[in-house]
């Protein structure tokens, strides 16, 4: 599991039966840095289903690969290769770069 930052929404026209009822948002990959309020060391952002109702500039986990589809199974097949599962209140990260 990961932490993210929306950073903007998917629209698409056609989607997967079994997706109905989400959407698609563009998460930016925070490493240890960016949520100690640093500069990022790493640039890195995907699509990721959300299922919650996240906002733009949310902080979310999410996860990713087969873990992505985990929650739907066996009910439903989905094509997913990144899910969002929480939304983040409050992170704290103390840097010990000594």
């Amino acid at each position: 599991m990961r932490i993210g930052k929306v950073i903007g929404r998917v629209t698409h026209s056609v989607v997967y039966p079994t997706l109905a009822g989400g959407r698609f948002v563009i998460l930016e990959v925070q490493d240890r840095f960016s949520l100690a309020g640093q500069a990022r060391k790493s640039v890195e952002a995907l699509v990721a289903y959300d299922n919650l109702g996240v906002g733009d500039g949310d902080l979310v986990c999410f996860t990713e690969s087969r873990e992505a589809c985990a929650p739907f199974y066996p009910e439903k097949i989905v094509p997913l290769d990144a899910l969002v599962t929480g939304i983040l209140d409050h992170v704290v990260v103390e840097l010990d770069l000594t």
